[in-house]
């Protein structure tokens, strides 16, 4: 992929926004609430509860932003006028259906959607450069995944501490999760947009039609016992191969729930 050698130099096109320096800092406060709390006390709950869902938004920002840099990079000027580049959740398609439904999956169902979206002109650039665009969310998502698995198996015990680090296994889970949803190749995942170039054009345009509704579809097959059960098996032998037992990610789960 070739980039403009004066991008390069432009560092000054990205700009963290105050919104999400106040999500990070909303995160840190709650893995300190949750550090200094007792594992069954209210406390753990709520300190828990911060830090995954400041957290998962945190991620959601980091996701769209790869795939705004990327086209940055690449040429599309249109992602740093919409403020793609600031890592402000706020621009990242609407703040309901891809900040606030995703996270009411979080609390009912323990997993986590896809959540945000960024319009590039995907279309104007070559096959190769379309697909590491494409791949460049569900990267950040495994990166967040791994990153967050070795703090917690390197330094991660039960015995003090156990809500923090309960809570940040449930959010490595769920970077996991969403890594998994998103390759699989369904129109309107970024699974899709990395095999989409390699289709036909006749297959490409049948198939644009379902887009709008590929997670929706997701969403309900996994609400199928079967298949829910053979999904979340799959995630939690991912998870496992860091060497942290499922079971803190279960717990963490558990104190994500606090008004349970």
């Amino acid at each position: 992929m070739n980039f403009p050698q004066s991008v390069g130099r432009r560092s000054g096109s990205v700009r963290p926004s105050p919104v999400f320096l106040v999500l990070v800092a909303v995160a840190v406060l709650g893995g300190a609430l949750a550090w200094d709390a007792d594992l069954y006390s209210r406390q753990a709950k709520v300190g828990v509860f911060i830090l995954v869902v400041a957290g998962w938004i945190v991620s959601v920002c980091l996701h769209e932003f790869a795939h705004a840099y990327v086209a940055f990079r690449a040429g599309d000027r249109e992602v740093e006028l919409r403020g793609y580049l600031t890592l402000n959740p706020l621009k990242y398609s609407h703040p309901l259906l891809s900040i606030g439904l995703p996270l009411v999956f979080i609390a009912l169902g323990g997993f986590a959607l896809p959540g945000g979206a960024v319009y590039v002109h995907s279309h104007n650039f070559s096959a190769r450069t379309q697909r590491i665009l494409s791949g460049a969310g569900p990267a950040v998502n495994l990166l967040c995944a791994i990153v967050l698995l070795v703090v917690v198996a390197v330094f991660g015990e039960e015995r003090e501490h156990a809500a923090f680090w309960y809570g940040l296994s449930f959010l490595a889970f769920l970077q996991i999760f969403a890594t998994v949803l998103n390759l699989l190749p369904v129109p309107g995942t970024d699974g899709y947009g990395i095999v989409e170039p390699s289709l036909s054009y006749k297959t490409r345009r049948s198939l644009d039609q379902i887009k709008p509704y590929g997670i929706l579809l997701l969403v309900a097959l996994l609400f199928v016992p079967e298949i829910n059960d053979v999904f979340f098996t799959a995630i939690r032998a991912l998870f496992e191969l860091s060497g942290v037992p499922a079971r803190w990610e279960q717990n963490g789960n558990w104190l994500t729930r606090f008004w349970l």
